[in-house]
């Protein structure tokens, strides 16, 4: 299985689209996605310098926009899965922070367009919540999980993300952040992070409440592929409970150490990172230590050959292993359908007549074309069906 990761604010470089603007269609896409973001994103991701690419208000849909090129400059990832049991899957798709926008784009839960749009409206909440108080985010690396989260409550600071890989994010006040690099706990480091507050943390409700009032006008699909949440580790299978979540992780911490918890309990076999790239791969590469788990993180136009490289051997693995659970028959011809007295869950021999289509020129049989039980009639007596439209569903082991 492959994973997808997308990844967040913080993960900004200055110069960070100018290696890639060779590609085909590259500039064309980035003057598109600053109109949508009402934001000069072309100029801000080849001349902006560090503290202009900070401002929370434009560096979210750059960053976004920026994964999303990628991911379609790679042609698609592997297939849709179904969100069943034991069913076929190949990909699975989480993003850290504002990367779930990505990730629900890829997941088909958002259109490009909207998770644009939503995203630069989601940064220029949290900008405006981010000057109503002065705050900030410093990454602790190491130490003791039940010190640190210790240190964190003495200082009056939240454990925002909780990343994996020996990395908790401390947000709050800026005298608390000063505080804990001060003192920090046993064996832990300090790094102040280049973000503009505190963000998934209560500082942050003003713009929860923008993003509750909008979100109501948006339609999302459910997701087709495999999608996991930074609340909780777990995969979501309502397009409503998605956007529902990206609303809610904005004052909520990010739990990325449960989503590569499940991504490993997945038994994924290869991870890619989406530019601007490097973070994520790094943390899921502590965190799986000793694993026999490819990590790529696309930190430069020559990495795509090996991502598509990944994403062809990933699509056919789950192309060779998948059987089919069920199969359709189809109408041979156009005309009224007639079908047999065949209860459903009954044992079908290939060959055994499933009725016939009735037109006005001829009747043509329909049997079925192999051994199996069958699942559902998806028609009645005098329905009207196209040559091709289903009429049956057939499971094809055969009955014991």
């Amino acid at each position: 299985m492959l994973a997808v990761l997308a990844p967040g604010q913080g993960a900004q470089k200055p110069g960070m689209l100018t290696d890639w603007l060779d590609l085909p269609g590259a500039e064309s896409f980035f003057r598109w996605a600053g109109a949508i973001a009402d934001a000069d994103l072309l100029e801000l991701g080849t001349t902006g310098d560090a503290e202009a690419i900070k401002d929370t208000a434009v560096t979210q849909p750059l960053v976004v926009a920026m994964s999303l090129f990628i991911a379609r400059e790679l042609g698609g990832m592997p297939g849709p899965v179904v969100h069943a049991p034991a069913a076929g899957r190949d990909v699975v798709i989480t993003g850290h922070s504002v990367g779930e926008l990505t990730a629900a784009a890829l997941a088909g839960v958002l259109s490009v367009e909207a998770a644009i749009a939503l995203t630069a409206v989601r940064g220029r909440a949290m900008a405006r919540s981010c000057a109503q108080t002065p705050t900030g985010m410093s990454a602790v690396l190491g130490g003791d999980p039940e010190q640190v989260l210790a240190a964190l409550e003495q200082h009056g600071l939240t454990p925002a993300n909780m990343n994996g890989g020996g990395q908790v994010v401390a947000a709050g006040s800026l005298e608390g952040l000063a505080a804990l690099k001060a003192d920090p706990p046993e064996k832990a480091r300090i790094m102040p992070l280049s973000v503009a507050g505190a963000f998934h943390t209560s500082f942050m409700a003003s713009a929860r409440e923008e993003l509750e009032a909008l979100v109501g006008g948006l339609r999302p699909a459910d997701p087709s592929r495999l999608l996991l949440s930074n609340a909780d580790g777990a995969a979501v299978d309502s397009g409503a409970e998605v956007l529902s979540r990206l609303v809610s992780q904005v004052t909520s911490p990010v739990r990325f150490d449960a989503c590569l918890a499940t991504l490993r309990d997945l038994g994924v076999t290869a991870v890619l990172e989406l530019p601007p790239a490097g973070a994520l791969a790094g943390l899921a590469k502590r965190e799986w230590k000793g694993a026999d788990i490819e990590v790529l993180a696309l930190t430069k136009p020559a990495d795509l050959d090996r991502a598509r490289e990944l994403i062809a051997a990933e699509r056919g693995r789950a192309e060779a292993e998948h059987s089919p659970d069920w199969r359709v028959v189809v109408a041979p011809a156009r005309g009224t359908v007639a079908p047999a007295d065949v209860a459903e869950g009954t044992h079908l021999p290939a060959g055994t007549p499933l009725g016939c289509i009735r037109s006005r020129r001829e009747e043509v049989n329909v049997s079925a074309g192999y051994d199996g039980v069958l699942a559902e009639w998806l028609v009645a007596d005098g329905d009207l069906v196209d040559a091709g439209d289903p009429i049956a569903r057939l499971y094809p082991e055969v009955a014991q």
